[in-house]
């Protein structure tokens, strides 16, 4: 540990909190936009599948800008832009407004993102650069593990914003420690190298790599094949707490661990990205070791098997422990997949052009993130939404009860209760089994997908 310089120990303080911050708002953006806000459900589903891909795109921009502008000034920018996003989202109640706040919080988060791991690849050197990354990869799954389990649920109580006050909070004053002690991990022989390149210059290169890559349709084809995987990883921060809140009787949870520890526990929709990261923390250096030796696309195929049985075991039913059981197999096979598709796209990429490849493999994101949040929007106003709200308008109606047309499913219920219907009831009318199939059958895709392009594209 003593080899790592303070930058190193910094960077990672940065991570933590920004991922911790950014968690901390995923685990109840969703449900925060239809419950508080009052958005649809297909709206807050265009909101996710657009802001969600910026912050997967933009740091093909902004790491080569940061290697010619310098990365303190990138971190002082990608601080400022996190700061205000989160707090004007705390603040903002119209759909425009939010979304135009998000969009401050996505320029920033994907601004910071390559900053760090650029940071972190500059201080460290072979013998150092495994454990280094390894460090860093926990600290992002510790801020996703913390965040959501305990300050989200303290903060809910005094009024959901506050959740994106304190993310205002820990980003925007990381500026600070930036501007005291975050030095330049920059040799010479860097400076030197750039000499002479404007900021246009290397947005005209940027574009000329986008345009090699797009074209090569194999590698693109690859990674959309491999973005399916995503599109059910995504459900994490859409259906799934919709599901949550509407579906799972969580009670069970909550007797065991308050009797386990003598405290009163409540789940909540934030425990759901707690699950998938404290997995991660538990299993991920075990199950790395497992598959460092495997073959790609077997492994790769492996990973959707554990994703759809875990997609497959929340179409069982609402029981909290069936419910944890399906998450915790999936994210199995997010560990099993994930660091094998960064390796093959080592293998495949051009020799002479793999810098330029692996920095375009992020777009499993963008695609993951654009598809698996406009279409689980709509499959879940589809096959829960409308019928249960239809059902009980027709109840209500039958029951001589006025309610507004534009009331939610959550005020349809309540009025519902009031007339003697229980909630359970009033919700059978809703198809979860075939959302989650539908997605498992997503997963099937992607594997017949993998197992042609094994077959007929790889060896090309």
């Amino acid at each position: 540990m003593k080899k790592f310089p303070f930058i190193y120990w910094l960077a990672i303080i940065f991570e933590f909190f920004e991922r911790g911050a950014y968690y901390g708002m995923m685990s109840i953006l969703a449900v925060y936009l239809t419950d508080n806000l009052h958005f649809s459900i297909t709206e807050t589903g265009s909101v996710l599948g657009i802001i969600q891909p910026i912050v997967y795109f933009l740091p093909l921009i902004t790491g080569a800008i940061a290697d010619k502008i310098g990365y303190r000034r990138m971190l002082t920018i990608a601080f400022a832009f996190l700061g205000t996003g989160y707090f004007l989202v705390s603040q903002s109640t119209e759909y425009v407004a939010v979304f135009a706040s998000l969009s401050v919080v996505a320029l920033g988060a994907g601004t910071f993102k390559p900053i760090i791991s650029g940071t972190i690849a500059r201080v460290t050197d072979e013998e150092t650069s495994g454990i280094g990354f390894g460090i860093f990869y926990w600290a992002i799954n510790l801020g996703a593990f913390l965040f959501p389990l305990l300050i989200v649920p303290y903060l809910k109580t005094i009024a959901w914003n506050y959740v994106f006050i304190v993310s205002a909070i820990c980003t925007g004053l990381m500026i600070i420690p930036n501007l005291l002690f975050y030095k330049e991990p920059y040799s010479q022989a860097d400076a030197n190298a750039d000499k002479g390149e404007t900021t246009i210059d290397i947005i005209k290169s940027i574009g000329k790599k986008i345009y090699t890559v797009l074209f090569d349709w194999r590698f693109i084809l690859f990674i959309f094949i491999y973005s399916l995987f995503w599109v059910l990883y995504f459900q994490m921060y859409g259906t799934v707490l919709w599901y949550v809140q509407l579906f799972v009787d969580a009670t069970p949870l909550d007797n065991f661990i308050s009797n386990l520890f003598g405290i009163t526990w409540h789940f909540d929709i934030e425990h759901v990205t707690v699950i998938n990261a404290l997995t991660i923390i538990l299993l991920q250096l075990i199950i790395s070791r497992i598959v460092t030796k495997t073959k790609s696309i077997p492994t790769l195929i492996t990973g959707f098997v554990f994703a759809i049985i875990g997609m497959g075991i929340l179409a069982i039913g609402g029981n909290i422990w069936v419910f944890i059981l399906g998450l915790f197999i999936f994210s199995i096979g997010e560990m099993v997949a994930h660091p094998k598709y960064m390796s093959y796209l080592g293998l495949i990429a051009p020799e002479d052009k793999k810098a330029t490849y692996l920095g375009f493999g992020f777009l499993y994101g963008v695609f993951g993130s654009a598809i698996g949040s406009f279409l689980g929007a709509n499959l879940y106003e589809l096959l829960i939404n409308k019928p249960i709200m239809s059902n009980l308008q027709l109840q209500l109606s039958n029951a001589g009860v006025n309610f507004s047309e534009t009331a939610s499913l959550k005020e349809l219920i309540t009025q519902a209760e009031s007339i003697g219907i229980d909630k359970y009831d009033a919700i059978a009318y809703g198809e979860p089994t075939e959302l989650w199939l539908i997605f498992c059958g997503i997963g099937v895709v992607g594997i017949v997908g993998l197992l042609v392009y094994n077959k007929f594209i790889a060896k090309k």
